[in-house]
């Protein structure tokens, strides 16, 4: 995350870089076979891991000395705080698009061995539908010729 954070966004904020880089930060101890199987078990995981980012952030920035403000700032980035607004909140965007593009890189390759083609399609459509028009430009670059896909219909972001 940081390293793709130092190539996406130059000079990004020390809180923004601090989220990047809490962006799973003990994501071990919430396992995804602890949650229902489907969608909702995913989406509730998703939110329970957000909130666990955001507290342990939280936690370890006061010990470092971090003003509430701040840890307040970077709780709300690893929340997706204003990801939905329209436009998205530009910093939250930023660690959404740094996220997706460290999947392409580094994930998508794995998941798609022992997936079918349509589900990674249908994956990699709904990855590319929360980034930015400059994300999804950025994962063009990182994404094989055989594994493209063109950009969602409804472009919510810019």
């Amino acid at each position: 995350m940081s390293r793709r954070l130092s190539a996406y966004r130059p000079g990004a904020s020390a809180l923004l870089q601090i989220a990047a880089r809490a962006q799973h930060i003990e994501r071990w101890k919430l396992p995804r076979d602890t949650f229902p199987e489907g969608r909702r078990g995913y989406l509730r995981w998703r939110t329970t891991l957000a909130a666990h980012h955001a507290d342990r952030a939280t936690e370890l920035m006061r010990d470092a000395g971090y003003d509430e403000s701040e840890a307040a700032t970077v709780a709300a980035l690893l929340r997706k705080e204003g990801l939905a607004d329209a436009p998205p909140d530009a910093d939250v965007q930023v660690l959404e698009d740094v996220a997706c593009l460290v999947f392409v890189e580094y994930y998508l390759g794995d998941f798609a061995a022992n997936r079918s083609d349509e589900k990674v399609a249908e994956i990699l459509q709904k990855t590319l539908k929360k980034m930015s028009a400059r994300g999804r430009a950025a994962a063009g670059e990182l994404l094989p010729p055989d594994q493209t896909a063109p950009p969602p219909a409804n472009d919510q972001v810019g």
